[in-house]
């Protein structure tokens, strides 16, 4: 058995030559997609052959259409209450968010020393955020303050709530301070509802989703994602119980300590270990249309009646993952080399608010829409390429390389010290 050659070169990978008759079928989208079925997910989602990062896309995308409702003046969501109060639209897609990424930083960190874990997270996390950060302070801030008529020595005021505050207050991804001065309040609709200056409303949940990094985190530090893989089910199983007491005995719940007891922390908790789950037993979790059918609709079902945080998180983690793995190739190939989601989310709420100052809302909602949607993206395609990808590269450098490799490094040139003394003493 032999590869064949044509005049044009290699045949379609898979093309070989059985007892001299060549098989020049090219395996089509619609055969690989069906060969994914009955599959583990962790066959499934090997490489790059996913549609995570079209998903992800979608998922950011739905923050900013959800949030043009404020933002844009036209009032809440209308998904909100189409789904008893439960979560707008953009909360489902945070949710989604959270799912995804407890899938894939669970995967990470199996195989990986804590060290280089963290490092790759704050790689991902930080650079962009900090950047978020001083395009708000730096352009957007001027802009809107220059376009009141005000003078600069105003704006850069030390004092909180000025520039500086900004950024100090908010660089750890706990935010403190919301916006810059009064910076929108009166110049947008979303300033007006509230009362104070708000650049940037999407951030917070990004101290979240690194704690559950630091949760994964702690794990890989004693091997249990490996040794006890059982810990995840376990440990959602208790943030499951967390979200019975805060919907049905929230007295109760309210005298949990700390993170626990914070119910947005258990919500998006509780999404990210779904995904964990299904991770940790992916060699388990086969690929099946029917599971995948099912989950839509008890996403669905739960979403219109109630229920959503507890059948359907779950749900919603196992139909997002099914349909990364069962979306047609061609759909895979969208966002699969560039991650451009994770920017978007960053910069969606800050442009829309900026284009509120303008009033460009006053176009309607769909235009307010798509221009915000196309600024975020431009904005996010300028961040990947000039600062996340290239902080990116540097994972596997510095901290990245793990502990030992650094003690080895160590004991290697105190023993290239101690020879040439060793060498002395022997003569």
């Amino acid at each position: 058995m032999r590869r064949s050659r044509t005049r044009r070169g290699n045949f379609a990978r898979g093309s070989i030559t059985w007892g001299g008759v060549v098989s020049i079928r090219r395996p089509l989208a619609d055969d690989r997609v069906r060969s994914t079925a009955g599959l583990d997910f962790r066959a499934a989602m090997r490489g790059r052959s996913n549609a995570l990062g079209v998903l992800r896309l979608v998922l950011a995308s739905a923050v900013i259409v959800s949030h043009a409702f404020p933002l844009g003046g036209w009032g809440e969501d209308p998904f909100f209450s189409w789904s008893n109060g439960q979560e707008n639209l953009g909360g489902v897609a945070v949710l989604g968010f959270f799912a995804i990424s407890g899938y894939l930083i669970t995967k990470s960190g199996v195989n990986s020393g804590v060290v280089p874990f963290l490092w790759r997270r704050v790689l991902r996390i930080f650079p962009a955020f900090w950047a978020v950060l001083l395009v708000g302070i730096l352009v957007v801030g001027p802009i809107a303050w220059f376009a009141e008529g005000r003078t600069l020595d105003g704006y850069a005021s030390r004092w909180p709530g000025g520039p500086l505050w900004y950024f100090i207050g908010n660089m750890t991804l706990v935010i403190n301070q919301w916006g810059i001065h009064d910076i929108f309040v009166e110049s947008t609709p979303y300033g007006r509802a509230v009362g104070y200056s708000v650049f940037n409303g999407s951030l917070w949940t990004l101290a979240y989703e690194f704690g559950c990094y630091l949760m994964i985190g702690a794990m890989v530090l004693f091997g249990l994602l490996r040794r006890a893989p059982f810990v995840v089910p376990l440990l959602t199983g208790v943030f499951l119980v967390l979200q019975g007491l805060r919907f049905l005995a929230p007295g109760v719940f309210a005298l949990v300590p700390g993170w626990l007891g914070d119910p947005l922390a258990v919500n998006l908790s509780l999404a990210f270990l779904w995904g964990a789950c299904i991770a940790v037993y992916s060699h388990r979790v086969r690929v099946s249309d029917v599971a995948g059918v099912i989950s839509i609709a008890v996403v669905a079902v739960s979403y219109a009646t109630y229920g959503f945080g507890f059948v359907g998180l779950p749900a919603l983690a196992y139909a997002l993952l099914w349909a990364a793995v069962r979306l047609p190739e061609r759909v895979k190939r969208i966002g699969s080399r560039n991650d451009y989601s994770y920017g978007i989310y960053l910069y969606g709420f800050l442009v829309q608010q900026l284009f509120a100052s303008f009033g460009w809302h006053g176009l309607g909602y769909i235009p307010y829409v798509l221009i915000s949607l196309a600024a975020a993206t431009a904005c996010a395609m300028a961040s990947w390429h000039l600062l996340e990808k290239p902080a990116l590269s540097l994972k596997d450098r510095g901290p990245g390389r793990g502990v030992a490799y650094w003690v080895d490094r160590v004991r290697n040139r105190e023993r290239k010290a101690t020879l040439p003394s060793a060498g002395k003493e022997s003569a």
